[in-house]
């Protein structure tokens, strides 16, 4: 038996006290995580950035900081020992080159931290979380956690708007059988519907930040006029996090709605390898990109289909959906303004639909189903 990770996301009320605690938790994992890259820089200057004799260094634990910052006690230790693990990861992967080296956490940074499951200190029960130093924390659990997964740690989060959330990372055993693949179905990238699909069908993606712009910007304009730092100014501050909280809610709602669907009709699902970040810069396009969240959609998608045994096709972002035609293979250059494909052998076709039927046959030819 194969084991797999699972994480579910509740609501916490707690309680102004644990409150408070949780607020000086994220200040003690932050200063945990500052002083030791500060550390760590001072060595690395020192040596040059000579990255063998940097390896071979040995850096302090955050027990040795309890001696001199005895504040450090009050809170949860494994939040403290988790911000020295996620300074060496990011640590490793400036030495492997996937990164620049590390930067120092921001107070406007997200607010959240990690401890965890060691001897049954977090448990579920009637409502409410049992968590290391905040002991019972009030819960909506929206849903059950089924009984053979066990808790492995939790992320207690803050949002900008002061709502409080525990994601809680679990572990299981299941043996996912791969399916058979019958039913393929190809998505192109739409700016406007986020995909239009090989069977031409449309997401219809709302566009929730086009249609909230208007008030974040007049809220926006609000709250630049108030004196920074003033009891007017924090109110003003909560209510532009709320809009951007409520577009961002709107939207992962739609993309688990419409990743869930596909994932439950198809076997598998085909899309293009995009760089959005990219695309978003040299298409000036970067309000809509960021609105439809393709990225987000995509990695819904991927472990949705994965849970069932299926497969998420990636095809390569060199490969000409839009410049050829899916009845002849005639390839021709398209201009962004044409939405429509006119081959010489007489196919009349929309655009996105004509790139979604080859991003469908690209992957069934992959798949080797044909």
């Amino acid at each position: 038996m194969k084991k797999h990770n699972k994480a579910y996301k509740f609501r916490l009320y707690p309680t102004e006290e644990q409150a408070h605690l949780i607020r000086k938790t994220f200040g003690c994992v932050r200063f945990i995580y500052n002083k030791m890259l500060a550390e760590r820089k001072e060595m690395y200057e020192e040596y040059k950035g000579n990255k063998k004799e940097l390896k071979k260094q040995k850096f302090p634990t955050p027990a040795k900081y309890k001696v001199e910052f005895e504040w450090l006690k009050e809170v949860d230790s494994l939040a403290l020992a988790n911000a020295q693990l996620n300074l060496q990861t990011a640590y490793n992967n400036f030495f492997s080159g996937q990164n620049d080296f590390p930067t120092f956490k921001s107070k406007k940074g997200r607010k959240s931290y990690t401890t965890n499951m060691v001897n049954g200190n977090i448990i579920l029960l009637h409502g409410h979380i049992k968590l290391p130093k905040l002991k019972m924390v009030r819960i909506k659990q929206h849903r059950e956690i089924p009984q053979n997964h066990i808790i492995k740690s939790c992320t207690i989060s803050m949002t900008p708007t002061g709502k409080y959330y525990v994601s809680i990372l679990t572990e299981y055993e299941k043996e996912i059988i791969q399916k058979e693949i019958k039913t393929v179905v190809g998505l192109d990238f739409a700016m406007a519907e986020l995909y239009v699909s090989s069977e031409d069908e449309k997401a219809n993606y709302p566009r929730f930040y086009r249609q909230i712009l208007d008030r974040l910007a007049k809220a926006q304009q609000v709250l630049v006029r108030r004196a920074k730092g003033s009891e007017r100014w924090k109110k003003q501050r909560i209510r532009v996090a709320k809009l951007h909280e409520k577009v961002a809610n709107q939207r992962k709602n739609f993309l688990h709605h419409k990743s869930k669907e596909l994932a439950t009709n198809f076997d598998a699902v085909a899309i293009e390898d995009l760089n959005m970040k990219s695309m978003s810069q040299a298409l000036n396009f970067g309000k809509s990109v960021a609105d439809n969240g393709w990225g987000m959609f995509t990695t819904f998608l991927a472990y949705k289909l994965q849970e069932q045994g299926k497969q998420l096709v990636k095809i390569d972002k060199w490969f000409p959906s839009t410049k050829m035609c899916n009845s002849c293979g005639n390839i021709k250059d398209m201009l962004l303004s044409e939405r429509t494909y006119e081959c010489s052998c007489g196919l009349k076709i929309g655009r996105d639909h004509n790139s979604a039927i080859n991003i469908k046959n690209e992957a069934i030819r992959l798949l080797s189903l044909v």
